[in-house]
């Protein structure tokens, strides 16, 4: 595995959020509401926008390793 940097961005905190955000969900009855399910769209798009940001700078990254 390559030893990549950390870029400092909150991606294992948002995971996490996600996570609780979902268990949470889980463990109770009754109808899931609107409110919840924006939360959780929410977080996911935010992890997804770290992890296109991190893939990128990895790459800058590789590339300017290999030039």
């Amino acid at each position: 595995m390559r030893n990549l940097p950390d870029h400092g961005l909150p991606l294992v905190q948002l995971k996490e959020q996600r996570r609780d955000l979902v268990v949470a969900l889980q463990n109770r009855t009754g109808p899931v509401n609107s409110w919840e399910l924006m939360q959780i769209a929410a977080v996911q798009q935010a992890i997804s926008a770290f992890e296109d940001v991190i893939a990128d700078l990895d790459a800058e990254a590789e590339m300017e390793a290999a030039a």
